[in-house]
C-alpha cells in the first residue's frame, strides 16, 4: 500500500541517522517489510548521503526546561459525566476556570473542533474534586507529564545526554531515563495535570469531536513559578549543551503573580537562553542552539511578553502545532490570539503561515538590531510535519528530521514502538499546493520518496519585492494512528525527535 511504502522509506531514512548501525540489520529483518527492502534502502541512501551530514559520533548534550508534573490521563467525557457536569448549551472560552459552569463551557468550546487546549483552574477545591474522581474513572492511568521531562526522556532515548530543569518527586524521578540528570530539588508532591482525552467521533450531549485530542486542566504552583530555574541555570555552563530546549511556560498563563513578577521570571529564563547560546558545545564547535516549544496560551499579554523577552532576543528555533501557529501569527500581525483554528489544515495554509511567522520574527529581530536571527520552524499537525530551516545555518538535515517526526507521531499516539499499517492511514492528499497564492505549484507526494523538500527565498520587503536568505522547506506525510492510545505528549515527543536529527 501507499502508506506502507511511505513508512518503509521514512524508516530507512530514520535508520540512517541512528547512533547504532546495528538498528539497520534489525530493521531489515522485519517480516512485514520484506517487499519494501528496496524502498527502505533508497531512504537510507538518500538520508545518509554527504548532503545531509547528520551522522554523529559523540553523544549530544541537550537540556530541556522547565517544570514537570504527574499526568492523570482519563476519558474526558466519562469524567465529566461522573462529576455530573452537564453539556453546556453555551460554548464559551474562559482564560481560566473558576467553577463547573466555566469548565463545561470551555470544554464545549474546544471539544467539537478537536482542538487541544490547556487551562488553569483557580478554584483549588474544584480541582481537588476533579482529581479525586479522575482516579476512579475506568481505564484512568498516570504518566510522566510536563513538556520538559517528556522531551528529556525522548531526547535521551534518541542518544542525547540530558540536563533537565524540573522539580519532581522521587516517584517520577524513577521513570526518568538514566541519561537524564535533573537540576532542581525534589518535591514531596508533584503538580498534577488532568488530561481529558477523547477519540474521534466522541459525543458529549449534542457535541461531537472532529478528531482525537485532549483538554488539559491544572492548578500548578511549582511549575508556574519556574522553581527549578536557578538550579538549572547554575549547572548549564558546566554542562556545555549543544541545544537548549525551553518549554512549559504555558503554566504561567493566567497564574496570579504579584505585579511585575512574571516579567522578572521571564527575564531570568532569557538569561539562561543567552548563556546557553554563548557556550561552545554547539554543532561543529559553534555556539549552542536554542529551541522554544510553543503551547496553548489564552493570555495575549503573556504571549506578547514571551515574544519580546524570549523569542526575539534568544530563540533560534520554534516548535508548535496547528493551533499554536495561527495564535503566534495573529500576535505578530498585531491582532488577538487565535483560540481555535482548523484542526486539520491544508498544507498550503500552514506553509503560508510559517512563511509569515518566519519573516515577521526575523524582520522584528533586524529592526531591533539583533544579530542572530530565527533559523528554524517546525509545525506538527495530524496529517503532516513541516520543517523550515535557513540555508547555511548550523541546523542539519530537515529531510531526516521530518521523517523522524512523522514516525514518532504514529508511535506515540498508538503507544507502540512498531508501526502497524492496519492501524494507520494517510489522510494527506497525494499532492498539495506549496502556497495559497495564484501561481503556486503543486508538489506530488511520492511513496518512494515521501518527504518533499525544496528551497525558497525569504521575502524581506513584500512591498518592494526584496528577497533575503534562502531557506529549505520539508514536508512529510504522517501515518495517522487509527487506534489511539494517547494524544497528550505527542507534540513534545515529535518536536524532540525532530530536533535531535538536526543538531
Amino acid at each position: 500500500t501507499t502508506g506502507l511504502r511511505c513508512y518503509a522509506w521514512m524508516r530507512g531514512c530514520e535508520v540512517s541517522q541512528s547512533l547504532d548501525s546495528v538498528n539497520l540489520v534489525i530493521y531489515i529483518s522485519f517480516p512485514s517489510l520484506t517487499e519494501t527492502i528496496t524502498i527502505n534502502t533508497l531512504g537510507w541512501r538518500i538520508c545518509s548521503s554527504p548532503i545531509s551530514q547528520t551522522k554523529r559520533t559523540l553523544r549530544v548534550r541537550a537540556p530541556p526546561g522547565f517544570g514537570g508534573c504527574l499526568d492523570w490521563v482519563v476519558d474526558g467525557v466519562a469524567l465529566l459525566e461522573r462529576l455530573g457536569v452537564e453539556p453546556s448549551g453555551k460554548a464559551e472560552h474562559h482564560g481560566f476556570i473558576a467553577d463547573e459552569q466555566q469548565l463545561a463551557q470551555t470544554f464545549a468550546y474546544f471539544f467539537p473542533h478537536g482542538a487541544a487546549a490547556e487551562r488553569f483552574i483557580s478554584n483549588a477545591s474544584l480541582f481537588r474534586r476533579l482529581a479525586e474522581e479522575a482516579a476512579l474513572v475506568p481505564g484512568a492511568r498516570w504518566s510522566l507529564g510536563g513538556n520538559a521531562p517528556v522531551m528529556a526522556n525522548r531526547m535521551a532515548s534518541e542518544g542525547c545526554d540530558v540536563l533537565l530543569g524540573a522539580r519532581l518527586p522521587h516517584s517520577l524521578l524513577q521513570v526518568m531515563r538514566p541519561e537524564v540528570r535533573v537540576a532542581g530539588q525534589p518535591v514531596e508532591e508533584a503538580d498534577t495535570h488532568l488530561i481529558l482525552e477523547y477519540p474521534t467521533g466522541a459525543r458529549w450531549g449534542n457535541y461531537t469531536s472532529k478528531r482525537a485530542n485532549r483538554f488539559i486542566v491544572h492548578s500548578d504552583t511549582h511549575n508556574a513559578r519556574l522553581e527549578s530555574l536557578e538550579a538549572f541555570h547554575s549547572e548549564l555552563a558546566a554542562f556545555q549543551p549543544a541545544l537548549l530546549v525551553v518549554g512549559g511556560l504555558q503554566m504561567m498563563d493566567n497564574f496570579p503573580f504579584p505585579p511585575g513578577e512574571r516579567v522578572r521570571r521571564l527575564r531570568a529564563v532569557r538569561a539562561s537562553m543567552l548563556a546557553a547560546r554563548s557556550s561552545s558545545a554547539g554543532a561543529d564547535g559553534g555556539d549552542a542552539l536554542v529551541h522554544f516549544e510553543m503551547a496553548s496560551f489564552s493570555d495575549s499579554s503573556l504571549l506578547a511578553e514571551l515574544l519580546d523577552e524570549l523569542l526575539l532576543p534568544a530563540a533560534d528555533s520554534l516548535g508548535m502545532n496547528e493551533q499554536e501557529l495561527p495564535n503566534l501569527r495573529g500576535l505578530l500581525a498585531g491582532g488577538d490570539v487565535t483560540l481555535v483554528a482548523d484542526a486539520n489544515p491544508r498544507v498550503a495554509a500552514v506553509l503560508d503561515q510559517m512563511r509569515e511567522v518566519y519573516g515577521a520574527v526575523r524582520a522584528r529581530q533586524r529592526r531591533a538590531g539583533i544579530g542572530r536571527l530565527l533559523t528554524r520552524l517546525h509545525v506538527h499537525t495530524l496529517a503532516f510535519q513541516a520543517i523550515m530551516t535557513a540555508r547555511n545555518s548550523t541546523w542539519k538535515s530537515g529531510m531526516s528530521a521530518a521523517a523522524k517526526a512523522s514516525l514518532t507521531a504514529n508511535r506515540h499516539v498508538c503507544g507502540s514502538a512498531d508501526i502497524d499499517a492496519a492501524k494507520a492511514r494517510l489522510i494527506m492528499d497525494d499532492s498539495f499546493a506549496a502556497s495559497r497564492g495564484p501561481e503556486s505549484r503543486r508538489v506530488a507526494v511520492d511513496p518512494n520518496r515521501p518527504v518533499a523538500c525544496w528551497e525558497e527565498e525569504e521575502m524581506v520587503d513584500y512591498d518592494a519585492g526584496r528577497r533575503g536568505r534562502t531557506y529549505e522547506l520539508c514536508v512529510a506525510p504522517v501515518l495517522v494512528c487509527t487506534d489511539v492510545f494517547q494524544t497528550v505528549g505527542g507534540g513534545d515527543n515529535i518536536s524532540a525527535a525532530g530536533l535531535v536529527l538536526q543538531i
